[in-house]
């Protein structure tokens, strides 16, 4: 499987004591945490990095970290966060800047829109992002496709949100339900579900959750909102004038690249597990260490270099390679910063014992299996923001009463699995870093992302779980 590292939150929650406070205070502290930060972004106009950063630190203090290790607490996860987005948003902007610069968007986007036609070009869009995001995250594909939605908007005109949200809708879908990503592989691992039963479930489940909740959803929320352009943050639109257009070909190898390395990651991993290859042999090694999503990442965009820069230039790119480079680091650092808070505020929330105390509460309350599991992760997901933890810590949970139950296997098994992965895609807001990463590089404000971004996730998910509910009714 595509391997990632731990999340902040998960290595905050084993390295902090016990929370200092009753379930009910930590809730509480949650939710009044979560209303002062909304109403510093949104009514006081603060920066979201302060923002977040003051109330991460008053949100420890309030619910018992001593002030001798507050620091440690926000760099721990702070940096945790950046650990994993800094290389993925890095590259990824680079990539996308050499793409778009080079005029391999254009070439893409003309290509697409052949194929498709101009009228359904969001649909063009989302099919597209549908397959490339099956493999990767939904962080590193959505910013690998970003210079394509730009150079479409551009040339269709109208609001870039209605180029952007379909396509966003099959990220949303391909990240929460499906492996290799890493929510429902690790639920997977944790219930004892096998994985290809899991694949064939989601997919069964996803494809018209995509088209609905995602695609069809999308449309409708672009167009109730009020019109974006495309913001200037990939650099210039205008591909070198004095160089020619690289083909369709070319293009289709740098953004293919990182799918084919992290799919041999996942093949060889999944035969390391089965007996096939030895996992310790150097090939494997190889492949997995090839395959992770920074180094697919940074291996493609080196290529890209050469294939778009310097091939054209025929090797004497000079200063320009580097003008490219800082251009395209230059936009995303205000992105990468408040990513990482927003994990840091997640994280705080782990930490502190607020995430486990809304778990337990649910818990106890003794709702069917497949029903728990996806309001656990609900309520994981709205505490502290990570998907990928939200229905990891739910599915841990669960394990327990599955092992009891002993009924559950197979598809019905399969079925809790991605029930309890839609749980953990809902109410994207302020403390997840994915809300942040596209509300910003889509330009938009606070309110608009919460009546876009969070809506759709929220409808992925809530849809999928409906699907996969009436699933889990008839083979049981």
């Amino acid at each position: 499987m595509t391997t990632t590292s731990a999340h902040p939150a998960a290595v905050l929650a084993t390295a902090t004591s016990e929370p200092a406070g009753s379930p009910g205070f930590l809730l509480a502290v949650a939710a009044v945490a979560i209303a002062v930060l909304l109403v510093l972004i949104i009514k006081v106009r603060l920066h979201a990095f302060f923002a977040l950063t003051i109330v991460s630190a008053l949100t420890a203090l309030v619910a018992g970290v001593p002030v001798g290790d507050l620091v440690a607490t926000l760099q721990t996860a702070l940096g945790g966060t950046l650990g994993q987005v800094a290389l993925l948003i890095g590259f990824g902007a680079v990539l996308g800047r050499l793409v778009e610069v080079s005029g391999g968007a254009k070439v893409l986007a003309d290509t697409l829109l052949d194929r498709f036609g101009e009228r359904r070009a969001p649909l063009a869009l989302s099919v597209a992002s549908l397959l490339y995001g099956f493999p990767i995250f939904l962080d590193a594909a959505f910013i690998v496709m970003l210079p394509i939605i730009y150079s479409v908007a551009r040339r269709l005109g109208g609001s870039l949100l209605l180029y952007a949200l379909p396509a966003a809708g099959a990220f949303l879908t391909m990240h929460a339900l499906v492996p290799p990503h890493p929510g429902p592989v690790a639920a997977s691992g944790l219930l004892g579900a096998d994985v290809g039963l899991v694949v064939a479930v989601s997919l069964l489940v996803g494809l018209p959750t995509w088209y609905v909740a995602g695609h069809r959803l999308g449309l409708v929320l672009a167009r109730r909102t009020r019109s974006f352009g495309v913001p200037d943050l990939l650099g210039s639109a205008d591909p070198d004038g004095d160089l020619p257009r690289p083909s369709f070909a070319v293009v289709l190898l740098v953004l293919l690249l990182p799918l084919v390395l992290i799919f041999a990651n996942t093949g060889a991993s999944t035969l390391a597990e089965a007996g096939a290859l030895d996992g310790d042999s150097f090939l494997v090694e190889v492949l997995t260490t090839v395959g992770a999503t920074p180094i697919a990442l940074l291996l493609t965009t080196v290529l890209a270099m050469v294939l778009l820069v310097v091939v054209p230039h025929r090797g004497a790119v000079g200063a320009r390679l580097e003008d490219l480079v800082d251009g395209a680091f230059a936009p995303v650092a205000s992105i990468i910063l408040i990513t990482g808070a927003g994990g840091m505020f997640g994280g705080v929330l782990t930490a502190t014992g607020i995430g486990g105390a809304l778990a337990d509460s649910l818990d106890a309350v003794g709702l069917p299996v497949i029903v728990a599991g996806f309001v656990i992760a609900v309520a994981l997901r709205v505490a502290q923001g990570s998907a990928t933890v939200a229905g990891t810590t739910a599915a841990g949970l669960l394990a327990p009463a599955v092992e009891a139950d002993g009924s559950l296997t197979g598809v019905a098994l399969a079925c809790v699995v991605v029930a309890t992965v839609a749980g953990a895609i809902t109410f994207s807001h302020v403390n997840d870093s994915g809300f942040w990463l596209v509300g910003r590089f889509l330009g938009l404000d606070t309110a608009t992302t919460l009546r876009t971004w969070t809506v759709q996730a929220t409808a992925v998910g809530f849809m999928a779980f409906a699907l996969v509910l009436v699933l889990y009714v008839v083979v049981t």
